[in-house]
């Protein structure tokens, strides 16, 4: 029996590029790979779960026994971001990408931004998020405006530092753009990106807030959470979801606090899940193109892996996959559409299970509402049959 999933999402570690990554400009990119290509990557723990083991993997070591259940997954929905990479994994499908802004935001947009905020803006563009702080951080500390960005991403970025901006009036100035960016125009995060610092030394501080739309159908969470169970979100996964299907958050600062949280709550008396983004893959590496610092990060969590295993109750279950891909090897800072790696352990399930690959993130949503005994979710397909012990 099954009454409890410790859910890690290395969030943007993807695992090759898919075959329609070149109608998304990402052909060649393979997070993973890439990394253990251009750099050392030992990952001691995670090669013993299976992680080299993995259907087309060349650069990752293989192991003869691996202990864990691994495979790939293929992103059935149209997009390659964050939200939809959740959404995806936790039962929902997106046919249609949300909207981009590849020439900054309409002015319908921005003209009652302005007039509900009361402040002007700077940029309107896509950017880098340390790039534009080099480019206008001084500006905006002259005159208090605000720097408006986004990338290839659905994303309406607002960046503020934080002794010109309180943090508190920034959020609420992310409400008004949230309420504003509906329709048509209903990106899938707004973000509140503070920073410190003085011109040349800028930086970005753990103040960071996503305001994301609402899930549009129940997903894995909801279903845990009426059963009676317990949701508990770690990291920014409570932004993911608005909050919805969640009876405890965390937010966390980088990932080993992510990990820290992770083992609290494994150490308490709950069922249900344990919820994890492990966002610095993404935020701090993969968008900076720092594959030095990727692949250090990768090697740090795989250290703490035999924490987490340790702290496993016997009717646990431990699953690791990724949202999308984010190269920090190729030339683009953006995320790139990838398939992702699935790796789970328990003594509930088998070992050494190849589950191939995948049609859908879904099926891992679909896969816990069977572990559960829910209602089924609209999309995904169980494998559960195939990796639990008889």
């Amino acid at each position: 029996m099954i009454d409890r999933a410790i859910w890690i999402v290395l969030d943007s570690v993807g695992i090759g590029e898919m075959p329609d990554a070149e109608l998304f400009g990402d052909v060649g990119s393979n997070t993973l790979e890439n990394i253990a290509k251009a750099t050392k990557l030992d990952l001691p723990n995670l090669y013993k779960l299976g992680l080299g083991n993995i259907d087309g993997v060349v650069h990752l070591e293989k192991v003869e026994k691996p202990i864990g259940v691994y495979g790939k997954m293929a992103e059935l929905s149209n997009g390659k971001d964050t939200t939809i990479g959740h959404w995806e994994m936790a039962g929902v499908y997106s046919p249609k990408s949300l909207p981009t802004y590849p020439n900054g935001f309409p002015k319908e947009i921005i003209r009652p931004f302005v007039e509900q905020t009361g402040r002007e803006i700077l940029a309107n563009k896509p950017a880098s998020g340390t790039q534009i702080l080099e480019e206008l951080g001084e500006e905006h500390m002259k005159t208090g405006k605000l720097i408006i960005y986004t990338s290839a991403d659905s994303v309406f970025q607002i960046a503020a530092h934080e002794d010109i901006v309180p943090i508190n009036e920034l959020y609420r100035y992310c409400s008004i753009a949230r309420a504003l960016l509906k329709d048509e125009h209903a990106v899938a995060r707004v973000i509140a990106r503070p920073f410190i610092g003085e011109p040349g030394s800028f930086k970005r501080t753990a103040n960071r807030r996503d305001f994301s739309l609402l899930p549009p159908n129940k997903t894995i969470l909801d279903l845990v959470k009426e059963s009676g169970k317990d949701v508990i979100a770690v990291g920014k996964i409570e932004d993911i979801f608005c909050g919805q299907g969640i009876t405890e958050a965390v937010h966390t600062k980088d990932n080993m606090e992510g990990v820290d949280q992770t083992i609290h709550y494994m150490k308490q008396k709950n069922t249900g899940l344990i919820y994890t983004n492990l966002v610095e893959f993404d935020s701090s590496w993969g968008h900076r193109n720092d594959v030095q610092a990727y692949a250090d990060g990768l090697m740090a969590f795989d250290k703490r892996l035999d924490e987490i295993m340790d702290a496993m109750k016997d009717t646990d279950i431990l699953i690791m996959n990724a949202d999308h891909g984010c190269d920090p090897t190729t030339e683009s800072t953006d995320h790139s559409r990838e398939y992702i790696p699935f790796i789970a352990y328990g003594k509930g399930i088998r070992e050494g299970v190849n589950i191939g690959t995948r049609k859908s993130f879904a099926d891992i949503g679909q896969t816990l509402v069977e572990i559960f005994d829910l209602p089924k979710l609209p999309v995904g397909e169980s494998f559960y049959t195939d990796i639990k012990k008889d």
